[in-house]
């Protein structure tokens, strides 16, 4: 039987098996709850819930940060599955101060997968219980990330990673490469994914197992799915396209920044966590940049490698504030892609588009070879 190149594969994570090879990606504060995430779920992708921030809105969290941010995780997993069958995943910074408990928590409400970034996270492996279900995939923006969680994984856990998001430099948010980094094209995903491939490639050989090398980092159209699935990727990872949803559980006016943002607006920051970012810039990014904020007494330490007592601002409260609207006091984080957008649809539109496009990129006579797929 003749194989169908023009109608997207599957995305296979061991037996999870997603109709459309679209992980959507997990982004804090409070952008990626259970609206998103089962909407994306319900159309053949892959939702994903995002950690980082969890129940900060809620009224008790200021007393009680750690109790009340596990206790949001459980509702949001419980609101999500209500509303799809589909697959669901969580986002989970190895950064984030409560990290392990977050991890607990998502296996014991038998998420179907856990991704880990921010961070290496070498010892994921070890939360695993017998006949848990959930998958763990770490997000990584090297080859030599890659090698490293293999070795350990295999040598410490027995255990191989059940698939690999590598993401490149042209995200939103907190990128994983030094600022010197962003556009040099040592560091690109081009140059990334074929080295990821590569170091995984033993390990599936020597196993017989599959782990599957997801891109992410800049991917706005179905034409940038075909082309990295050519590339060897077996599916791609896109946040800023899905932050520009109805379904979006972030306010209007934090949707629209997308819509009205040009080119140039979109900057690389320094977080207060102690990476770059990339952002939208505004009234408060320029305000933090002159110094005229003021460091925050924070009652939360939530990410590790946050320097509260130095930091400018609080980056979950900023954050959060942008979630809520309120861009006098905060800020949104983009794809270096975002200017592209030009008006909020629903997730089912942008995965139809998204679809179209790819069908038409893979008709072109230089489009990579035929793929088993899935219709959906």
């Amino acid at each position: 039987m003749k194989l169908n190149s023009k109608i997207m594969p599957a995305l296979v994570i061991g037996d999870l098996v997603a109709k459309l090879p679209i992980v959507q990606g997990g982004m804090g504060v409070g952008i990626s709850l259970s609206s998103l995430a089962s909407a994306v779920s319900n159309t053949g992708g892959i939702g994903v819930l995002s950690a980082a921030g969890m129940g900060l809105d809620m009224p008790a969290y200021r007393k009680n940060p750690i109790e009340i941010s596990l206790q949001a995780l459980k509702e949001e997993i419980k609101k999500t599955k209500a509303l799809t069958k589909g697959i669901i995943g969580v986002n989970i910074m190895v950064a984030l101060s409560n990290f392990t408990d977050m991890v607990k928590t998502s296996i014991k409400e038998n998420v179907d997968i856990i991704f880990a970034g921010a961070g290496l996270p070498l010892d994921l492996p070890k939360y695993i219980e017998d006949g848990s279900r959930t998958k763990l995939v770490p997000i990584i923006s090297s080859a030599k990330a890659a090698g490293v969680i293999l070795k350990k994984w295999v040598a410490k856990y027995d255990y191989l990673p059940d698939a690999f998001v590598v993401e490149g430099p042209l995200a939103g948010g907190h990128l994983g490469f030094k600022e010197d980094q962003i556009y040099d094209s040592e560091f690109s995903l081009e140059t990334l994914v074929p080295q990821v491939i590569n170091a995984v490639n033993p390990y599936q050989e020597k196993y017989g197992r599959a782990i599957p090398v997801i891109a992410g980092g800049g991917i706005y159209s179905g034409e940038d799915i075909q082309k990295w699935l050519s590339l060897g990727a077996k599916g791609v990872q896109i946040g800023t396209r899905f932050a520009a949803t109805h379904e979006c559980d972030a306010s209007l006016a934090f949707k629209m920044a997308y819509v009205n943002c040009k080119e140039e607006d979109i900057v690389i920051i320094n977080s207060p966590v102690g990476l770059p970012g990339r952002a939208i810039r505004n009234a408060f990014i320029e305000a933090a940049e002159k110094g005229l904020k003021r460091p925050p007494n924070c009652p939360y330490r939530c990410i590790k490698t946050c320097n509260h007592k130095e930091s400018p601002y609080c980056i979950c409260l900023a954050l959060m504030n942008a979630k809520k609207g309120d861009l006098q006091n905060g800020f949104v984080f983009a794809g270096q892609n975002a200017a592209r957008i030009s008006e909020i649809v629903s997730v089912r539109e942008l995965m139809e588009s998204l679809k179209d496009e790819y069908s038409a990129a893979a008709s072109k006579p230089e489009a990579g070879l035929d793929r088993q797929t899935v219709s959906f």
